[in-house]
């Protein structure tokens, strides 16, 4: 006997929903398609009506320039078919990033794929085009073409086209933006949501930055708060390319202002969330609040520019009601910076871990003198290797003391080297680089740059051939602001397969490397070792050691009475690359800054250095090694920072040379 079904709808006015972060190799189009297949099917196994992909996750985000090749985006058209297929034997929904082709235009798009055969292309609207983005190299804006294209071919077939679509399935109202599009003042999500859609998906492939994750989420919560909409976030993660960034995958959902499901963040390994979102909820929630509704007319108000004047203020002699801060690249509370700190290692640590798995390697060389910048590098290279499963000895720890070597430096490296259980190499330059003077007739009792550079040459040729020999990749340790001084030996330190530090400013790896020490266990006797070591290296001065020490032993070469303080010169970077200022508002701010500790003739002094130094040494830059951008600020020739090396340091010294002392 048939029993009664009931008269009312037992969904609730839920609809369940999956962020996915599936696996993914840059370019590999049909092992990506594959991974999608594979993910959407467990997501409806979790019941997923609607299910999420990342941006671009047919090809991956960092393809670079091979998004202008045909034979990637001939393949990707066959994998959306094949996507598509899967989709419509399933009764769900899938949204997938994809990049596809269209009257000479390629567009960064969505696909929405639906049961009952239907496809439909939404491309991005806005593509972000500064610091490491640079979209607009290779695709189109909807903004070039609205209107003109309504209409979209995959494979010989037309889709509709266009960023006017809502999808509707009885309570569902569903719109679409990708990534920047989220960013902008004026969302598009906003207008779908005044316009009836309750649930806004966002396809991203947002890298990590240190902080930006907490704006993000914020970021979500708000556009879900004040759209009164359930938020479905997707991005991409370990896979995408760290030539210069990291991808940590970030599946995020959210309802009304709440975070309700966020999956983890530097999974190796693809990642869902999934959550029941209450569109009925939404709806009542929509009809309460009558501003919501009002809104519309708000947004096609007209305004018009009332012109003003007001005199403006001196602030050589009015107090700068603002705080200038002395570290920039680091947070004021002490809570803030600790998990900032972590943060950033996680940053460093993917970064590393992707490109090992991607080249296979199971072993890293790296160039430890015992101070700072090769102590950081290390402990990433552990920590990478501890992630991976990998035995400690597949790190070769190389000292290689040479004319300025100290002791404490060299205790430092031998110490914290054994204790850390690693593979430990001592190899001596002295001899090697002597005869290097004799075959380029150099007198050695002369300390100049050539007698510098020899040695930091010949220890960059030791690591790279031993690399060779054991099969493994160099690791770099040179920092971010020796990068902006061009305080590196060219073709020497400056030079290596891979460098996690290169995003990391002088001022920071201290933190960093305390941040290491502090997380130490020291209730063993390793621990202690590992504690004490990293608290002498940074009571250790900042040196090269490439001259020869005192007569007492002592490091007689001192970076910061050569170049200036780091403190300045981070100083200094910060406010050059993150804010566009010139050397007259940043001596204002310096001196804001550092009053009490710097006299204005000082600070003068080394702002002038770093202005010469920043230009001339430009070219160093121009071929610096892959690394992960961490910050705001990064000097990736490939991403954030595009200088000419023969621009002109003119104007910038005349201005250093006009400042007031």
């Amino acid at each position: 006997m048939l029993q009664n079904k009931p008269t009312y709808k037992t969904d609730y006015g839920y609809v369940r929903v999956a962020s996915v972060v599936p696996s993914l190799n840059v370019a590999d189009v049909a092992g990506n398609v594959h991974n999608i297949i594979k993910s959407y099917n467990e997501a409806r196994e979790e019941g997923a009506q609607v299910v999420v992909f990342p941006e671009l996750a047919v090809t991956g985000y960092t393809c670079g320039d091979l998004f202008g090749n045909e034979a990637l985006l001939d393949e990707v058209e066959l994998g959306i078919e094949e996507i598509a297929r899967n989709v419509v034997a399933s009764g769900s929904i899938a949204i997938v990033g994809a990049p596809l082709r269209e009257r000479g235009h390629l567009y960064n798009c969505a696909i929405v794929m639906t049961c009952n055969n239907g496809m439909y292309v939404v491309p991005k609207t806005y593509l972000p085009n500064y610091k490491e983005f640079y979209e607009k190299r290779w695709f189109a804006s909807d903004n070039i073409t609205r209107g003109a294209i309504t209409e979209i071919s995959i494979n010989g077939l037309k889709y509709q086209f266009g960023t006017n679509m809502i999808f509707e399935c009885g309570r569902l109202k569903l719109a679409i933006e990708i990534c920047e599009d989220l960013w902008v003042p004026v969302p598009p999500s906003s207008i779908a949501a005044i316009n009836g859609a309750n649930v806004l998906v966002n396809l991203s492939a947002s890298n990590e930055l240190v902080g930006k994750h907490d704006y993000l989420v914020n970021l979500i919560k708000h556009q879900s708060n004040q759209c009164i909409a359930s938020y479905i976030y997707a991005s991409s993660g370990y896979g995408e390319s760290t030539t210069d960034l990291v991808f940590a995958g970030n599946a995020i959902i959210a309802e009304n202002g709440s975070i309700i499901k966020q999956g983890k963040r530097f999974c190796t390994t693809p990642q869902m969330s999934v959550a029941d979102v209450d569109l009925e909820a939404l709806d009542n929630e929509r009809r309460l609040n009558g501003s919501f509704t009002d809104s519309m007319l708000q947004f096609t108000r007209q305004y018009k520019y009332i012109p003003i004047e007001f005199d403006p203020l001196d602030y050589e002699h009015v107090k700068l009601e603002r705080k200038v801060r002395k570290m920039p690249f680091t947070p004021n509370e002490t809570s803030r910076l600790n998990s900032r700190c972590e943060e950033i290692v996680n940053i460093q640590t993917q970064g590393l871990m992707r490109r090992m798995d991607f080249t296979h390697t199971k072993s890293l060389v790296v160039g430890i003198s015992g101070g700072l910048d090769s102590t950081l590098a290390l402990m990433i290279a552990v920590r990478a290797f501890d992630r991976l499963g990998l035995d400690r000895k597949g790190i070769y720890g190389i000292t290689m003391p040479g004319f300025g070597t100290t002791g404490r430096t060299h205790k430092n490296a031998v110490a914290l080297m054994n204790a850390l259980g690693i593979t430990v190499k001592e190899i001596r330059i002295a001899d090697a680089v002597m005869q290097h003077f004799a075959d380029i007739e150099h007198d050695p009792e002369v300390q100049d740059v050539t007698y510098e550079n020899s040695q930091a040459r010949e220890r960059t040729q030791i690591l790279m051939d031993y690399a060779n020999k054991v099969g493994g990749m160099v690791l770099g340790t040179g920092d971010l602001s020796e990068l902006a001084l061009g305080w590196a030996t060219y073709n020497g330190d400056h030079m290596s397969m891979y460098n996690v530090n290169c995003s990391i400013p002088k001022t920071l790896a201290r933190h960093l490397v305390m941040w290491f020490a502090s997380s130490m266990n020291t209730s063993n006797p390793t621990g202690i070792v590992i504690h004490e070591t990293l608290l002498d290296v940074l009571d250790t001065p900042i040196s090269p050691e490439l001259t020869k020490a005192d007569a007492q032993g002592n490091i007689a070469q001192m970076t910061e009475d050569l170049v200036g303080p780091y403190e300045l010169h981070d100083f200094f970077l910060y406010n050059m690359l993150r804010h566009g200022f010139g050397p007259e508002k940043i001596y204002f701010l310096a001196r804001k800054a550092f009053a009490g500790m710097y006299d204005n003739a000082t600070i003068k002094k080394w702002l002038t250095t770093f202005s010469r130094r920043f230009f001339n040494q430009q070219f160093k830059r121009s071929c610096l090694p892959d690394g992960p951008k961490v910050g705001n600020v990064s000097l990736s020739p490939r991403g954030d920072w595009r200088m000419p090396s023969d621009a002109s340091s003119g104007l910038w010294l005349k201005q250093c040379e006009q400042l007031p002392v």
